[in-house]
C-alpha cells in the first residue's frame, strides 16, 4: 500500500504519511512506524511495535511483538527479531558475509541472523550473518558482533567478546549471578544463563 490508496489503520496501527509500506506486508495492532520508514514486500511485523526515523524492513523480515527498532536501522532479508528485542540507533545488520556487486546472490546466499526474546543491541553495533543473539543478550554499543552469543551475555568490543552477565530487566548481574536491581537469580546453562526459581 503507498501514501496513495493506504487504508485508514488509526485503530489498527500507524504509519507516519512520510513512509511507504508496500502490497503484501502485515503488520499488528498498536505498531507506530514513523518517519522515512519502508516496508518490504513479505515483511511481517507483530504487534505494540515501535519503528524509529529512517527504518528499513527488507522482503520477508520477521518481527515479532513489542520490538523497537530505533533510528537508522534497515532489517535485511534474513534478520528475524523474536519478541521484546531493542535495536538500537543506527545498529547494523549484515546478510551476505562476501558481497560483491558483479555477483549478486540473491535470496537463496543469504545467511540467517535470528535475535531471541529479549535481546538487545546497543547504538552502531554490527551483528556480522548468520549468527543467533541470545535471549536478554546485552551487545554494547559500537560491539561487532561475530559470532554466536549466549543467553543473557554481555558483549563488547571489537570484534566483541562477554564480559559479563545481563539480567532479564538489563541490569548487568553481580559475580554470584544475582541482579542487583530486581533480585532475580541465575544458573548456568548450555545456552548461558537460566533464571533459578
Amino acid at each position: 500500500m503507498n501514501k496513495e490508496n493506504r487504508p485508514e489503520t488509526a485503530s489498527r496501527f500507524f504509519v507516519h504519511e512520510s513512509s511507504y509500506v508496500d502490497e503484501g506486508v502485515e503488520i499488528g495492532e498498536g505498531t507506530k512506524i514513523w518517519h522515512f520508514c519502508h516496508i518490504q514486500t513479505g515483511a511481517v511485523i507483530g504487534a505494540h511495535c515501535s519503528f524509529g526515523q529512517n527504518v528499513n524492513v527488507s522482503n520477508n523480515v520477521r518481527v515479532g511483538d513489542h520490538v523497537k527498532v530505533q533510528n537508522n536501522v534497515s532489517l535485511y532479508e534474513g534478520v528475524e527479531l523474536e519478541d521484546y528485542v531493542f535495536c538500537g540507533p543506527s545498529m547494523v545488520f549484515t546478510n551476505d558475509l562476501t558481497p560483491r556487486s558483479r555477483y549478486p546472490k540473491g535470496s537463496a546466499g543469504y545467511k540467517k541472523t535470528r535475535v531471541r526474546e529479549g535481546a538487545t543491541i546497543g547504538a552502531n553495533a554490527t551483528i556480522v550473518c548468520g549468527h543467533t543473539i541470545g535471549r536478554c543478550a546485552l551487545i554494547a554499543a559500537g560491539a561487532v558482533v561475530t559470532r554466536d552469543v549466549r543467553d543473557h551475555a554481555l558483549m563488547a568490543g571489537v570484534p566483541a567478546r562477554q564480559i559479563g552477565w545481563a539480567c532479564e530487566c538489563g541490569a548487568v548481574l553481580n559475580g554470584d549471578l544475582s541482579c542487583p536491581d530486581c533480585g532475580r537469580r541465575y544458573h548456568e546453562t548450555e545456552d548461558g544463563l537460566a533464571e533459578t526459581r
